[in-house]
Order: structure tokens, then C-alpha cells, then sequence
């Protein structure tokens, strides 16, 4: 009698532990599966985010490149009353010097020696030259390859762009070039160049830094001048045309012979 007693009670007792667990269990369940469906919910929600996101920049990235591409069109025969470098220097409180002049008043001595300097095949490409670019790539350092740019690309960085090397620059500044490059002729892309480039601080154009450096206007600068003009544009601020170091003078005595043989029949 008492051991059925004491078996009925055990029977009881693993019956209402039977149940517990049970209920333990699809309780667990059940959480697993709220967690897994927050855990879902979450991950949809991170990529719709990202997805917003990516399609946000690129939109922006659009609307910039659009916004620069109407402004090459304006350009190609309006002159640009300023550019972004001399606006930087503007809001820095440097200030700024530059007047505009037409290719026919600069001396032609400034055209041969900076396309020598700067971009010697500036006649053959079509705004970037891939032989200097996979040279720049060979010699390349840590720091990653330079030079390579050539005067389309740097009428397009000191036009619209900032200071500094950046793959975000490099991603908009090489198609504006190839826009810039379709819509002007070479002439008016050496022209904008030599009007906007920076000889000093605060000394932007050929005719500002004519006027600055040898008291002339660009139509009067005479071959030596233009060659010290033509070295000092890499580094404008530590390389001074009309006071030039022994490197900047080495610099333009160098030019001498590649300014006389260089072709600049495009421009002329």
C-alpha cells in the first residue's frame, strides 16, 4: 500500500517534472526563435542601410561629375573668373593676384617651355599619357607613384578640384579630363592652364607672374624667363622664378634643348 503510494507520488512528481521541462524547452524555443528573427530583422535592416548609403554616394558622385561637365561647356568659351585653388587662397585670407590674358599675348617662349616642363606629349594624348603613367607606376615609392599628370589633368585638379593626392580626386578628375578633352581644343586647354597655374603664393597666371617676377607683361617674357617660369610650376612657393636657386636654374638651363624641339603645333 505504501510503496504504491510512494510510486504514484513519484509518477506525479516526474509527470509535473516532465511537464517543466518540457515547457522550459519550448519556452527556449521560443526565445531562439524571437532572437533569430530580431538577429534577421537586424542584418535586413544593415543592408538596407548600406545599400541607401552606396546609393546616396553614388547619386552624389553623379551629381558632382554633372555639375563639373556643364561647367567645362561653359568654359570652353567663357574664361573661368576663378579657380578652386584661388578660391582657397581667397577664404585663407592670402590673397590672391591674376589677370586674364589671351594664348596670342603670351610669348610663345612660355608655351614651348612649359609643355617641355610639364607634359611633353601634350599634342599625342587625349589627357592622360599611359607611357608616363606606367613609367610613374615602375619608379613608384611607399608613398605610391607621382607624377604622370599632364596638363589636361592639372587644369582640371587647379580648376574644380583640391590640393592633395586622393583616389576620390583621381575618380573625378580623370573623367572631367577626357570630357574637357572632347569638348576644347589644346589651345584653349593650354590657355585656361597658364592662366590659372600658381607661380608663387597668392601668384596666379602667366601675366601675374610675369608682372611679379620680372616686372614685364607675359608677352614680353624672353626665352631664359620663360624656362625659370617652366621649372618653378612643380613647386611654385619654395622654387622662386625671378630669384631661382642653384636646383632651379639647373632646372631651366635643362629645358633649353627639349623647349626648342618640343611640339607645340596643336596650341599655335
Amino acid at each position: 500500500m505504501n510503496h504504491s503510494n510512494h510510486s504514484a507520488a513519484g509518477s506525479e512528481t516526474g509527470s509535473e517534472g516532465g511537464s517543466e521541462a518540457g515547457t522550459d524547452a519550448a519556452s527556449a524555443a521560443r526565445t531562439k526563435a524571437a532572437g533569430g528573427r530580431r538577429d534577421g530583422l537586424r542584418a535586413r535592416v544593415r543592408a538596407f542601410t548600406q545599400r541607401r548609403w552606396v546609393r546616396l554616394a553614388g547619386a552624389l558622385f553623379a551629381a558632382v561629375i554633372a555639375f563639373h561637365v556643364v561647367l567645362v561647356g561653359i568654359y570652353r568659351f567663357v574664361d573661368p573668373p576663378s579657380s578652386n585653388w584661388m578660391i582657397a587662397d581667397a577664404m585663407s585670407g592670402r590673397g590672391v593676384e591674376q589677370t586674364w590674358v589671351p594664348l596670342e599675348e603670351i610669348s610663345p617662349h612660355v608655351l614651348r617651355a612649359v609643355v617641355a616642363s610639364e607634359d611633353a606629349r601634350f599634342c599625342q594624348h587625349w589627357g592622360v599619357d599611359w607611357r608616363e603613367v606606367y613609367a610613374a607606376v615602375a619608379r613608384a615609392d611607399a608613398r605610391g607613384p607621382r607624377g604622370a599628370s599632364t596638363i589636361s589633368m592639372q587644369t582640371t585638379k587647379n580648376l574644380f578640384l583640391w590640393e592633395g593626392r586622393s583616389y576620390v580626386r583621381k575618380a573625378i578628375e580623370l573623367p572631367l579630363t577626357w570630357v574637357m578633352e572632347a569638348f576644347w581644343p589644346k589651345r584653349r586647354i593650354l590657355e585656361v592652364y597658364l592662366n590659372i597655374a600658381e607661380w608663387g603664393p597668392g601668384i596666379y597666371g602667366i601675366e601675374a607672374a610675369a608682372q611679379f617676377h620680372f616686372r614685364r607683361s607675359a608677352s614680353r617674357i624672353s626665352p631664359y624667363q620663360a624656362r625659370l617660369l617652366a621649372a618653378a610650376l612643380p613647386n611654385p612657393v619654395r622654387r622662386t622664378a625671378g630669384a631661382p636657386g642653384p636646383r632651379t636654374s639647373r632646372l631651366a638651363a635643362r629645358l633649353a634643348k627639349r623647349a626648342r624641339i618640343v611640339d607645340v603645333r596643336c596650341a599655335t
